[in-house]
């Protein structure tokens, strides 16, 4: 409960938990008057925080993105998730929103190591190669009710929540160009700026993109894959690799993984390969670009008119991007050997054409870390991807009186796990919380 004294009047609000036969409805008109968009978290935009609307403005364009479908869609894969809502007044309006999930992911940076037995007693103390991890999201405050502490009750609560069921951590995500939620969360809350994942965009074109001849693309089963990644992500080097990957690779919404060898590969070579996953975002969410010049409208018609006219020239036209759109998100990408990154252009290109068949999905992006070598072989556009976004982590023992022997134990985990990554350190972007 909440309460806010004005000259003559006492508003009350009040934090429960999220009634999906009751509340749809509110939920979804709240998230249509919060401003949405693609690079970050937005909350309520006052100040008050922010964790998945991205949001990029360059030359008057920007790109939005809205949840639909499933309110949970976000958190639900998570056996323990909640979505909190707030009433404000006596008619118990619905003003403010977030969703939260505890998960159990790799912690990385060399966690879960063997050592020596003639190590020392402090590198013999290394933290857990698996944590648990708190994901904080959806932060929406209405814009008619910001200012009034209904957010910092919202995070208080969620958090609160996730530390009742063992979360060692809490993460959060914004922009760079949002300093307001920058500031309530590194200020007010204890977050620490954490990771820069950069969002890769590309929009699906009406005609099929190449494979090389030279170059072969294999479909995994499930099992397989899962194998497959269980080598190439070990959880001392991957952060955020979550505990149920072979869950995610079985998921439905994964349309499959794919791994792109060579024909005839060079013996004389260590062997190349490369491997992603393709995920079906269309379901739960939409992007939108806004702002675009009247100029710039006219001409991707005329493209998409000339191309559906003569489809023989093969004009580069792509789907109408200022009407909501779906995606198709990438993830577990790695690469390996000479031939890697050209072998992971050709896996981004066969993504492309799985795409094509879909009219929901008009863009095909990846969130990798900057870093990442496999970021330089992803096909981008720069109008379609983003380098604003800033994961924020916080220790959620690290001041609570009652748990200081499990801070004081956690202290390596926890404290340190916000400094820069070891090099190497692989950076897992889970696809089912975009």
């Amino acid at each position: 409960m909440g309460a806010m004294d004005g000259e003559n009047k006492k508003a009350v609000f009040r934090v429960r938990e999220f009634d999906m036969e009751r509340d749809l409805a509110a939920a979804e008109e709240l998230e249509r008057r919060c401003q949405v968009g693609l690079c970050g978290d937005a909350a309520d935009g006052s100040g008050e925080g922010k964790r998945k609307a991205k949001r990029k403005k360059k030359r008057g364009m920007s790109l939005s993105v809205e949840q639909v479908g499933d309110p949970l869609a976000r958190v639900r894969h998570a056996p323990e998730h909640v979505m909190l809502v707030t009433e404000y007044g006596e008619e118990e309006e619905m003003v403010g929103i977030i969703k939260a999930c505890v998960k159990t992911v790799t912690r990385g940076g060399g966690a879960g190591k063997k050592l020596s037995s003639s190590s020392s007693p402090e590198k013999q103390r290394q933290p857990p190669a698996y944590v648990k991890v708190a994901c904080l999201l959806g932060l929406r405050v209405s814009p008619s009710h910001r200012r009034l502490g209904i957010a910092t009750a919202l995070v208080e609560r969620a958090e609160e929540w996730c530390r009742a069921r063992g979360a060692a951590h809490a993460t959060m995500a914004t922009t760079t160009s949002n300093a307001a939620s920058l500031a309530l969360f590194t200020g007010r809350f204890g977050y620490a700026p954490f990771r820069r994942p950069e969002f890769l965009g590309r929009p699906v074109h009406a005609h099929r993109l190449d494979i090389p001849g030279g170059h072969r693309v294999f479909q995994l089963p499930p099992p397989l894959a899962a194998a497959a990644y269980a080598r190439l992500l070990a959880p001392q080097a991957t952060e955020f690799l979550p505990a149920d990957m072979p869950a995610l690779l079985a998921h439905k919404l994964t349309l499959g993984t794919f791994v792109a060898i060579e024909s005839n590969p060079d013996p004389s070579l260590p062997p190349s390969f490369a491997v992603l996953s393709v995920w079906d975002s269309t379901r739960s969410m939409r992007l939108r670009v806004r702002g675009a010049p009247a100029l710039l409208r006219a001409s991707l018609a005329a493209l998409r008119a000339l191309d559906r006219g003569a489809p023989w020239m093969r004009v580069p036209s792509i789907p109408d991007i200022f009407r909501p759109f779906g995606a198709y998100l990438l993830y577990g990408l790695r690469m390996s050997g000479p031939a890697g990154p050209a072998l992971l252009r050709s896996l981004c290109h066969h993504a492309h054409n799985i795409a094509r068949k879909n009219p929901a999905c008009a863009v095909v992006a990846a969130d990798v870390a900057p870093d990442d070598p496999a970021a330089a072989a992803v096909p981008r556009w720069r109008r379609f991807s983003c380098d604003e976004d800033v994961w924020c982590i916080k220790n959620l023992n690290k001041n609570d009186n009652n748990n200081a022997a499990a801070a004081d134990d956690d202290a390596d985990d926890g404290a340190n796990w916000a400094a820069p990554a070891p090099p190497g350190t692989i950076l897992f972007v889970d696809p089912r919380e975009f």
